[in-house]
């Protein structure tokens, strides 16, 4: 059987004749190679030692031969390239294949690097400067030289908690057996976080959906919640050594018994005014309801009160309406409880001294009732004021009493803590708080690191994808439309006036 070409794209397609020739001729390279280690373990007794040793070579073993492996179907793929179209269409320019195989000595797969023979075709007109392209290579998928199950480990290990670029590729060098400098690994993260990114949302909403589908099928007596989260991370600018806010979102979704069934996050580097990160929670959020055919379920938005917490709820959240039916949406806020326990202590300290039996008693009391008495934050300011009147206090504690309790007093409405209990509703910000952590600086902030922020936002995209376990479907999707970069066959008459490039 020979190859085939189709005619919506290039394809090289190698005959199964050649396939179990080449599948044959590195099966007679690996046989003797095994008997040949086979018979050194059996040479003497066996120890753990010796069953050590033998277990390592095995695995260099059929590394080397699904090194071999994979060389040798590859390059049988284009043949001797007969049969292959003569010209092809590649971003609306034309190409013309030329006569000779070149190679790429520098193919990374998870075998180790191959050598990788293939086609070239040039742009039709020569004097005009263009590289020439490589069909196979477009078809194969290759990522910044290496191949798309290769990328995948690349990324995830990028991504991961505590990786660094000397880790990498020393991981890559040990496990893999390939070799790869920084700046094709960045050139490689680069691009697979392009690719990832484009198919973020579509992703994220498919989870956020499918937890939502399951929560209104769990049993409860309280609807579903969708809850979000929007927090600030300071990040060490490399250039100019500065610090600047970072920030970071959480969507998750609560069944009917309140648990807490998946979050997706997001994030986004240090911007003046964290628009685009605005634009990234409502973008999702209003995909992910457009979506929705089931009951609505209970919205919450849990943040502490920080100017761009509070002015997203404000400009974006209090006026948001359903994308289907055009009805204003009834988001329930919540101020993070710590936050609102913090000032709770500040007054008690304030009042009764720190570290005294009766600020410890006070403040134990009075977080009490804020969390379980309806109306808490009122009975709490009541309280504190009434003690404030029959207290002498200087000015600086004064003043710190006065901006601790003015704090609960401006957000009562969004501290009906009890009320929230019994509908399920998160009463802290604990989901968004954890993310600052295990988004940024379980792996940008570790010792010795700054970042630029195109380098930032690159591992950014990576890393949250692996934590909201999108990362399968993104990048599938990714591959996916790759296959739309392979070359089209060219079929109509070219011009007469076009000469071609020798």
């Amino acid at each position: 059987m020979g190859q085939s070409i189709t005619t919506d794209g290039y394809r090289a397609t190698a005959g199964v004749d050649g396939i179990e020739s080449q599948v044959e001729a590195a099966l007679d390279w690996l046989r003797p190679e095994l008997l040949t280690l086979a018979r050194a373990m059996r040479g003497g007794p066996l120890t753990p030692v010796v069953f050590f040793q033998f277990e390592l070579q095995l695995v260099r073993l059929l590394r080397a031969f699904g090194r071999l492996l994979l060389e040798r179907l590859l390059n049988e793929q284009e043949g001797d390239g007969s049969l292959l179209p003569h010209d092809v269409i590649y971003e609306g320019q034309g190409y013309r294949r030329l006569g000779k195989k070149t190679r790429n000595a520098h193919v990374a797969t998870l075998f180790g690097t191959i050598c990788l023979w293939r086609l070239a075709y040039r742009f039709w007109e020569p004097w005009v400067k263009e590289s020439c392209i490589f069909p196979l290579e477009f078809q194969l998928g290759l990522i910044a030289g290496a191949t798309p199950a290769l990328a995948d480990v690349i990324g995830r290990r990028m991504a991961e908690a505590g990786a660094t670029q000397s880790r990498v590729l020393r991981q890559l060098k040990e496990e893999q057996g390939v070799s790869m400098g920084v700046k094709r690994l960045r050139k490689l993260v680069a691009a697979i976080s392009a690719g990832m990114s484009e198919h973020r949302q579509a992703a994220q909403v498919e989870a956020v959906l499918t937890a939502l589908r399951t929560a209104d099928a769990s049993r409860g007596d309280r609807k579903p919640v969708l809850a979000v989260g929007r927090d600030g991370i300071t990040l060490c600018e490399y250039r100019y050594r500065f610090w600047e806010v970072a920030t970071t979102a959480t969507v998750t979704v609560f069944d009917r018994a309140g648990k807490r069934l998946t979050t997706v996050y997001l994030a986004f580097r240090p911007e003046l005014g964290q628009s685009t990160m605005s634009q990234m929670l409502t973008g999702l959020l209003t995909e992910a309801l457009h979506n929705w055919q089931g009951p609505l379920p209970t919205l919450a938005y849990v943040a502490d009160s920080g100017g761009q917490e509070s002015s997203y709820f404000e400009d974006a959240l209090a006026a948001m309406c359903h994308p289907r039916t055009g009805q204003r949406l009834s988001w329930q806020r919540v101020v993070d409880f710590y936050h609102a326990a913090a000032r709770v202590w500040t007054m008690g300290e304030t009042l009764f001294g720190k570290n005294t039996l009766r600020c410890q008693r006070w403040v134990r009391r009075s977080l009490r009732c804020l969390k379980r008495k309806p109306r808490g934050a009122k009975r709490v300011l009541h309280s504190a004021a009434s003690l404030a009147a029959r207290r002498k206090m200087g000015k600086s504690r004064t003043g710190e009493f006065r901006k601790a309790y003015n704090y609960l007093r401006k957000r009562t409405q969004w501290m009906r803590y009890s009320e929230y209990k019994n509908r399920h509703v998160p009463l802290g910000s604990g989901i968004t708080e954890a993310a600052c952590k295990t988004v940024y600086t379980q792996r940008l902030k570790l010792s010795g690191m700054r970042w630029n922020r195109d380098g930032a936002q690159q591992l950014l995209a990576l890393r949250t994808a692996l934590l909201s376990r999108i990362w399968d479907t993104a990048y599938a999707r990714l591959l996916a439309t790759s296959e739309a970069a392979i070359p089209t066959p060219y079929a109509v008459k070219r011009p007469k006036n076009v000469r071609l490039a020798a």
